[in-house]
């Protein structure tokens, strides 16, 4: 067995690879194997876990499976692979399957491989970032640390909350403070960082924050219907990060950190009067963070971005997304709900229940299980005002609404010119509310009587009447019609007596005729 911690600390130590070869008794080429595959795997210092067995298992992982009779697995080539979209586990090892077949060896079973391969990518904690593809995650998040904005006018510090979005492949940050942490600042922020990236990836990673999860549950969480909607505009899946688990967006969890660290610090006593300056000097900040060289890696946030990750980002569409805010409320007994102190109607069938709204800047949706009832425009200026739509509204309520002058004018005028008359003089003899009770008492003739019989009526009345009232009207139309009724049963009992004489028989029956 070849003792490659004896080795390594020799060479850690400085010692050269000739006096370590006559040292351990190994040859010149065993040693500079071992030291090349400890500086390939990223091993620059040992600890006492590193036992001889388990370096040797590490360094030399196809020994051991050579020596069980199993074809070996190049465990780096399974993470680079890893690396490229839409490659699993599962291919890997249908693919190393068969080139074990092909070549009389035995390979290992899947459930092995995953375990040998989990193994291995603990030790390997270096190759771990390896495994988080171009473009596939965004992870979003606010900032612990908050900066500070003073009010002109009365010296109030207000907080301003930083907001934190980062591309794991490239470390690719994006950084905009706020006045508060609420959903339309929440949207707002997705939206300018995906603008920045310019582009959108597969998966958005938040923390469960009510902003962006209504309810945490544990196997699929209940989102924000806004946040929801926004994905949905862009094509891109929310996957929230289980509660209590920051490493599920650990990428996030380090820029916050480490954006504290080289924007928030720097900041802390800068003194600005407006959220609009404070921002410009974060995108000065952001920017030389993105553009600055990796220490253990070569290039920079930037150019791995434009380089290696951008092109796997979805396109942004055309326009961008109108941002909507959703609430929930209560449909009051007069058929109303209130949003923001404003009030719309919806279909009185639906009152005590609640109904989900859909805010924009220019229009309010109620829904109820998810089906459209109402919509109206937003309303805007003094508090208190309503919306109300007429068809939303009871019969009853309805017709009391539309009980007004205009509208009995128009009435009259479809009854005919006399009507027309009398209901001016209604109503510029009486005030306004009387008026109405005695046009209400007019209208409900409309229903024993058509519009001729009416008209008629009217125009009798204002030929004999200087001062025209509703109660003669409704004498002459009742002596009108019992008049037409007299005049029928006249008419009924002539023609009976001409022709059919009542129960006589008549000449022919005595035989007259035949003289």
């Amino acid at each position: 067995m070849v003792n490659c911690r004896k080795i390594l600390e020799l060479h850690f130590e400085g010692v050269s690879q000739r006096t370590i070869s006559s040292s351990t008794g190994h040859s010149r080429n065993t040693v500079s194997d071992v030291v090349h595959r400890a500086r390939r795997l990223g091993v620059e210092s040992l600890n006492d876990t590193m036992t001889n067995p388990w370096l040797e298992a590490f360094l030399f992982p196809e020994k051991q499976a050579l020596e069980k009779g199993y074809f070996p697995v190049n465990w780096e080539e399974v993470h680079k692979e890893l690396q490229k979209k839409n490659v699993t586990l599962i291919l890997l090892h249908h693919e190393y399957a068969a080139e074990a077949r092909e070549g009389g060896k035995i390979p290992y079973a899947y459930r092995t491989f995953c375990e040998k391969y989990g193994q291995y990518a603990k030790k390997y904690k270096l190759t771990m970032p390896i495994r988080r593809k171009p473009g596939e995650v965004m992870e979003v998040d606010w900032a612990g640390t908050t900066l500070e904005i003073m009010d002109r006018s009365t010296g109030e510090v207000i907080p301003a909350y930083v907001f934190i979005a980062s591309l794991p492949y490239s470390q690719y940050s994006y950084v905009e403070a706020f006045l508060d942490m609420k959903s339309t600042n929440w949207l707002l922020a997705h939206i300018h960082a995906l603008e920045y990236f310019g582009g959108v990836p597969e998966t958005l990673v938040p923390d469960n924050l009510k902003t962006g999860v209504t309810k945490a549950l544990r196997g699929e969480p209940i989102l924000n219907e806004a946040y929801r909607e926004l994905a949905d505009y862009y094509h891109t899946v929310i996957v929230p990060s289980r509660v209590r688990r920051p490493k599920d967006k650990a990428s996030v969890e380090g820029t916050v950190g480490y954006i504290s660290r080289q924007i928030l610090a720097p900041l802390r006593n800068y003194q600005c009067f407006h959220i609009e300056d404070l921002n410009q000097k974060i995108f000065e900040k952001l920017e030389e963070i993105n553009s600055i060289n990796f220490q253990k890696r070569p290039g920079s946030r930037k150019k791995v971005f434009e380089e290696e990750e951008k092109s796997y980002l979805q396109q942004l569409p055309q326009t961008r997304y109108k941002l909507t805010e959703w609430k929930t409320a209560k449909v009051q007994l007069n058929y109303h709900i209130q949003v923001e102190r404003m009030y719309y109607s919806v279909p009185y069938d639906y009152v005590r229940e609640y109904v989900d709204i859909r805010l924009t800047t220019d229009l309010i949706e109620v829904y109820f299980k998810e089906a459209r009832i109402a919509s109206h425009k937003r309303l805007k200026g003094e508090i208190g005002q309503y919306s109300t739509n007429t068809d939303h509204m009871p019969d009853n309520h309805r017709l009391y609404l539309e009980h007004n002058p205009e509208n009995n004018r128009k009435w009259a005028e479809t009854i005919g010119p006399f009507m027309t008359q009398f209901v001016s003089s209604i109503l510029e003899v009486n005030v306004e509310k009387k008026a109405l009770n005695t046009l209400s008492t007019l209208r409900n003739l409309s229903a024993k009587y058509t519009k001729q019989e009416i008209e008629k009526a009217t125009e009798t009345l204002l030929e004999i009447s200087t001062n025209p009232t509703v109660s003669v009207l409704k004498s002459i139309l009742e002596r009108n019609k019992k008049r037409k009724q007299d005049q029928k049963a006249d008419i009924n009992s002539h023609g009976t007596n001409s022709n059919d004489y009542g129960f006589v028989r008549g000449a022919k029956y005595f035989g007259r005729d035949n003289k």
